[in-house]
């Protein structure tokens, strides 16, 4: 495996009941701009073809471990934000849940 590849870290996160397209729509109109400005690429976003459980699956990637932690740093105080996510959480949170998995890509991915 490359020692020197990107980080990648593939996030689900489960919406609350009645809550999931909130949630895509601040993905959507927010988030995404957001991510890109503070050093995080947007690899892809996924929705389950079955989705009872309101789940949403993201691909980031960032050059290092080090620039992952500098860049959620970085978002999760970033004026903006934070008022997005408190505005669209007015009605109640829109997270029940939220899971990372870390990856490194193998020397045969075609994404790395």
């Amino acid at each position: 495996m490359n020692t020197n590849a990107r980080l990648f870290e593939l996030r689900t996160y489960t919406a609350f009941e009645g809550k999931l397209d909130d949630l895509l729509s601040r993905f959507e109109n927010y988030t995404i701009r957001l991510f890109e400005s503070h050093g995080m690429k947007v690899e892809g976003f996924w929705i389950p073809v079955e989705n009872p459980e309101q789940k949403l699956v993201y691909l980031l990637s960032y050059p290092s471990t080090e620039a992952r932690e500098e860049s959620w740093e970085k978002f999760q105080n970033d004026p903006e934000w934070i008022a997005a996510r408190d505005a669209s959480n007015l009605n109640g949170d829109l997270l029940a849940n939220k899971e990372s998995v870390y990856l490194k890509a193998t020397d045969f991915s075609p994404l790395k």
